[in-house]
């Protein structure tokens, strides 16, 4: 059902982007429908078909812009706690993004804009941890591990009490603090 109106938008591509982020911000990415965004842009069920194909090329044009806009959130820091932060911070600004970037049954695994887009993403976490420990890939798994767990426990609201009003990256501060004085001291670059 449309809304009776002509669509005169110049970009119906981004309108149905727009749209698709707004229903898996709010529902998820499962609830995701061509059809119901065709509706919600008041066009033809076919007119988002035209620009992504099918969901799963809706979804990973999702994910390619979301590894894009994780990499422009991450900088230039080679400070790790801020590395975490931001990345916590990208998750809590881009909650659809973020949802549907590590959800790789959902997309195209193997669209080269998707692929290029997070290799370079990768490849800025990699570049920030290099040097760190003894292990590079250890170094990187862990980072992003512990950022990437606990963007994740936030946006499923498992946190709420455990924070109990606290400002996320604070938390996040201490909580990268806690781990660094458990260990004696913050991971130290080597061979630098």
């Amino acid at each position: 059902m449309t809304t009776g109106r002509a669509y005169h938008h110049g970009d119906l591509r981004r309108t149905v982007l727009t749209a698709a982020l707004d229903v898996i911000t709010t529902e998820g990415p499962a609830a995701l429908s061509l059809r119901d965004l065709a509706r919600r842009a008041g066009v033809s069920h076919a007119a988002p078909a035209h620009h992504f194909g099918d969901r799963a090329g809706l979804l990973t044009a999702i994910a390619t812009e979301g590894y894009g806009l994780l990499a422009a959130a991450l900088g230039e820091t080679g400070d790790l706690r801020d590395l975490g932060v931001r990345y916590v911070r990208f998750a809590t600004s881009h909650p659809a993004h973020f949802q549907t970037m590590f959800r790789p049954e959902l997309l195209r695994p193997d669209a080269p804009e998707l692929l290029a887009a997070r290799e370079r993403t990768r490849s800025r976490l990699r570049t920030a941890v290099e040097g760190y420990g003894e292990d590079p890939a250890i170094g990187f798994m862990a980072a992003w591990s512990l950022a990437h767990g606990f963007a994740t426990l936030l946006l499923s609201r498992n946190l709420d009490d455990p924070l109990d009003g606290r400002d996320p990256e604070e938390a996040f501060r201490a909580l990268t603090g806690e781990m660094f004085r458990a260990t004696g001291s913050p991971p130290r670059r080597t061979g630098r």
